[in-house]
């Protein structure tokens, strides 16, 4: 064996003063591996490291399980959402939407006996008054339904009539059309037609099938008073409408007051959903005599002044003459 090899390893030997200061840096990281090798294999003692940072994970643990909260169970959540439910669909009842029951043939063919119309109820509140061509629900004047006998409701009908998700017994309503509003003149003699300012509607598109648009009663001309409707049933032989309370207080006429709102679109049942749009016969030109009449009389009201002014500087030219 050559001098200077070390047998069974293959690497060349260290000199003696070099290897007496690297031995204790291998051996001192050998211990610390070994050390921390015991550290992770020996048991959690009360002072120890390991103690140390358990204890910290369980505070970590401790504190995650405080800010979790456990779920409501659902059966206490109910009665919170059903009265939320109750609250909103009184507000909406209240200012927005209101479901009507149709309870009559009065309205047919736009209406049948049994559908659902959904009423705005918002409009009015900035201002919007009825106008001619829109299905109106209105509170009775006074003496329309005395004839009418009103079912007395059970409480869960009181109950859903009250949040809106059934029309009202106790309330007695109408549902017509507007034929004619305040300042109009409205009038029907024989078979017809109707009459409003002196133009006549074509009522075809609503008026029900076979029905003469004055039916079997005649009327007018009669001037409709400011603030008031003039309403009629598309049903003309079978509604007891404006033409039929001509002997009570308004001539047969309704006031704006009354009117809850207008009703826009059937909902129920699906198979008879539609909306309920304004005839275009209401659209034609000329039976607005309220507009008609205001370009004329603001042109009046302007000229007055100029020609005013006109004749006193013409005098004024004359004097200094």
């Amino acid at each position: 064996m050559a001098v200077g090899a070390r047998s069974g390893t293959g690497e060349p030997e260290e000199p003696a003063g070099r290897g007496e200061t690297s031995r204790p840096a291998t051996s001192s990281v050998h211990q610390s591996q070994a050390g921390a090798q015991a550290q992770r294999s020996a048991p959690a003692g009360p002072s120890g490291t390991s103690d140390a940072l358990d204890t910290s994970a369980g505070e970590e643990v401790s504190g995650g399980m405080k800010k979790a909260k456990k779920p409501r169970a659902f059966w206490k959540e109910l009665p919170i959402l059903v009265g939320i439910a109750l609250l909103l669909a009184l507000l909406i009842k209240t200012f927005l939407v209101q479901a009507f029951s149709i309870p009559s043939d009065s309205m047919q063919d736009t209406l049948q006996r049994g559908d659902r119309v959904l009423v705005d109820k918002l409009t009015p509140w900035f201002g919007s008054k009825p106008q001619r061509g829109e299905v109106v629900v209105f509170h009775d004047p006074g003496g329309w339904l005395n004839e009418t006998p009103t079912p007395e409701p059970n409480p869960v009908q009181k109950v859903l009539s009250f949040i809106g998700l059934m029309p009202s017994a106790e309330e007695k309503d109408l549902i017509k059309r507007v034929i004619a509003v305040g300042g109009d003149t409205v009038e029907c003699h024989g078979t017809g037609p109707v009459k409003v300012n002196g133009k006549a509607l074509k009522e075809d598109s609503y008026v029900f099938p076979g029905a003469t648009p004055c039916g079997d009663r005649a009327f007018g001309p009669i001037q409709v008073p400011k603030g008031r409707i003039w309403v009629m049933g598309d049903h003309r032989d079978d509604s007891l409408d404006s033409r039929y309370h001509q002997n009570l207080k308004g001539n047969g006429t309704v006031s704006e007051n009354e009117v809850v709102g207008r009703a826009f679109t059937i909902a129920w049942p699906i198979n008879r959903w539609a909306t309920l749009p304004v005839p275009d016969t209401f659209d034609q030109p000329g039976i607005n005599k309220a507009m008609a009449a205001a370009p004329a009389a603001l042109g009046l009201v302007g000229a007055v002044p100029l020609v005013m002014w006109r004749r006193r500087r013409l005098t004024g030219t004359r004097n200094h003459r």
